[in-house]
């Protein structure tokens, strides 16, 4: 008896950006790719007996829009980093979810990111789309799915 199982984590992300006076400017999903650094994490945690390594509790937005790479651990210009607004299992999904508001990440914002620490850490997740030009007043809310199949 032959048995082949692969686990295979995938994410896709959807961007809300929201103008000072609370109208929506645009909304859209893009995929995202579990960066190298992300599945050894998810390996970790199969086997941890503590809070070791720390659990993702952060989100990154940037203003690179380089193409991501497996072999990423860092975004490739950070603009901001918030703590995550809730991070939810249902079944094999994990949801998170994190809102840049006013002053926070201004500027071209083209790359986004998950990590386990307000500065550096590990990184899950790293995905560019397109720019979503977010003024000092604006608010970026991203939520993000990871799935393991």
């Amino acid at each position: 008896m032959n048995m082949h199982e692969q686990i295979k984590p995938t994410g896709k992300l959807r961007v809300v950006h929201t103008n000072a006076k609370g109208e929506t400017v645009q909304d859209f999903e893009v995929p995202n790719l579990i960066v190298t650094t992300g599945k050894q994490y998810i390996a970790s945690k199969m086997v941890a007996t503590t809070n070791s390594p720390v659990s993702m509790g952060y989100m990154a937005i940037g203003t690179n829009s380089t193409t991501p790479t497996a072999a990423d651990t860092q975004l490739g210009t950070e603009g901001g980093r918030v703590a995550l607004t809730a991070s939810t299992v249902s079944s094999n999904t994990i949801t998170y979810t994190a809102t840049f508001g006013a002053g926070t990440g201004t500027g071209a914002v083209t790359e986004a990111g998950i990590f386990n620490n307000s500065s550096g850490g590990t990184m899950l997740c790293h995905t560019t789309f397109p720019a979503v030009n977010k003024a000092s007043g604006d608010t970026i809310a991203i939520t993000w799915v990871v799935t393991v199949s």
